[in-house]
């Protein structure tokens, strides 16, 4: 074999191992940017592994031996739109776009009739709607006559799942119901007596902690990789309702909805994301806590479908500027930007301007943490709310909604400013911004600009603008935009304040 052929073979090879595990199989977020805390305080510190005194390394062998054949594999069939647009509506230009989608492939590759055949994606099967298209990842048996848990983007759209044992028996299995929301999806095999896992929980485990996790990256099945728990209680920006394990396990496409042990090999989370600017393992992936996980599969399993709740208000993060402003010890909570008309918010006095930081004793820290905790609460709940108003403590009561209620919508700022016609995020101005702007010979009114999008970016708004008027009626807050835009034609003119200076900027209305 010729120089040539030596380097060049495993380039295709390492091009077929991403386009095998590729398609609806990883579920990877590029997450950047973003700050979050832990939803519960460091318990104490406890011995998570007797068998293994004076800092030694856990059994990873005993606890691979012990739970490998209760881990399968998960084979999907769909159809082309499914596996190869994971979601069509996403922006993949931006860094938090998932990661669902394989890499092009060049029609002169050696590999390219074959990934066409098979109906990998990038490989000619766009204009094929009904070429059927395959996808894996992995799971876990949870009872002895079947249940399997594994990841919702696993199985999103498919037609056919099969799941396959390490004693190479394959079933066809039956997804008995999936939620989006926390990525938790809950399937049925008609067998008995299988092996199964054993749960364990999420409380006792400490950051730094070593966890296991077997699955199938890019279609190796039970394959083992090992690292340590680098936080607890991650929220993510994409509209999570997960409080997730952070770790440096390695999890790869195909990896998804298999199970994170501990050091007792217990399952701890179901792998679900990871931190990528490539597509693949960086050294940042998260896992679903399995006490989350387990409240979703009994919700499925009795009802098939799941209820989460919503307290109906918009929220930002607390930063230092914003704790000094209001008066905070520390730069904690969720500030509550605005709050939905007959929302359960509205009901229990909470004001735009508060920030709350407990919910019913349980500490918010990062304004994500609020609605993770929200969306694990059940509809009609009562919860007790620890809120900061004005420089002062104030306990408030609220009975939690259904988010599925379309009549009690979760408030947006998008949704202030009519969604669609004018593409500006806004918020109040805060103490210290009025002050700065009246220093400066502002008016020390309006609402600041967050992000501009569609007609206002166009028309050259930018993040950081303050909206002091619309047609010339002054705003104050979003009740008055709401009143100027339900007046404008097919266009509007806003006045800004941009570094001390105030513009009229003409937006035409999409």
């Amino acid at each position: 074999m010729n120089t040539t052929t030596l380097t060049s073979t495993p380039r295709r090879l390492i091009l077929a191992l991403v386009a095998a595990g590729a398609v609806g199989a990883t579920g990877a977020g590029l997450i950047t940017g973003h700050q979050a805390r832990a939803l519960t305080p460091p318990p104490a510190i406890v011995a998570q592994t007797p068998a293994a005194p004076g800092g030694a390394l856990p059994s990873f062998a005993q606890i691979t031996a012990q739970n490998g054949p209760a881990v399968v594999n998960i084979s999907v069939t769909g159809s082309t739109k499914t596996a190869m647009a994971d979601d069509d509506s996403q922006d993949e230009s931006q860094p938090a776009a998932r990661q669902r989608r394989g890499p092009q492939i060049d029609p002169d590759d050696p590999f390219y009739e074959f990934f066409r055949q098979f109906g990998f994606p990038g490989a000619g099967a766009q204009g094929q709607p009904n070429v059927p298209t395959h996808g894996q990842g992995s799971g876990f048996i949870v009872s002895p006559d079947g249940l399997v848990l594994t990841n919702a983007h696993v199985v999103k759209g498919a037609s056919e799942v099969i799941v396959k044992l390490t004693d190479r028996r394959e079933f066809r299995a039956k997804v008995l119901g999936s939620d989006p929301k926390t990525d938790v999806a809950v399937l049925k095999i008609d067998a008995k007596n299988l092996p199964m896992v054993r749960l364990g929980s999420t409380r006792d485990l400490q950051v730094g902690e070593w966890v296991l996790a077997i699955g199938s990256p890019f279609g190796f099945e039970n394959s083992v990789t090992a690292g340590v728990v680098s936080a607890k209680g991650r929220s993510l920006p994409d509209d999570s309702l997960v409080p997730f394990i952070q770790t440096d396990v390695a999890v790869n496409p195909g990896n998804s909805g298999g199970p994170l042990f501990n050091a007792r090999g217990e399952v701890v989370g179901i792998n679900s994301q990871i931190y990528s600017r490539s597509g693949g393992y960086q050294g940042v992936s998260f896992s679903i806590p399995i006490e989350l996980a387990a409240k979703i599969k009994d919700q499925i399993v009795a009802t098939g479908k799941v209820r989460h709740a919503q307290l109906g208000v918009a929220v930002q993060e607390v930063n230092q500027a914003f704790a000094e402003s209001f008066a905070l010890d520390k730069p904690e909570g969720a500030l509550v930007a605005s709050v939905s008309k007959g929302s359960p918010a509205e009901k229990a006095g909470l004001q735009a301007g508060d920030v709350i930081r407990q919910v019913d004793g349980q500490p918010i820290v990062a304004s994500g943490d609020l609605p993770a905790w929200v969306g694990q609460a059940q509809p009609g709940q009562q919860v007790k709310l620890s809120v900061w108003r004005q420089g002062k403590p104030l306990e408030l009561t609220a009975t939690l909604g259904d988010a599925s209620d379309k009549a009690i919508k979760q408030a947006r700022n998008d949704d202030a400013v009519g969604k669609g016609q004018l593409g500006l995020s806004l918020r109040p101005l805060d103490p210290q911004e009025r002050r700065e702007m009246g220093a400066k010979g502002g008016l020390s009114e309006g609402l600041v600009i967050e992000q501009a999008r569609g007609p206002a970016a166009a028309a050259g708004v930018q993040p950081g603008d303050v909206l002091l008027a619309i047609n010339g009626a002054p705003i104050k807050d979003i009740t008055q935009v709401r009143a100027a835009m339900a007046k404008a034609g097919k266009s509007v003119a806003l006045l800004i304040e941009r570094d001390g200076d105030k513009i009229f900027v003409p937006v035409r209305l999409g």
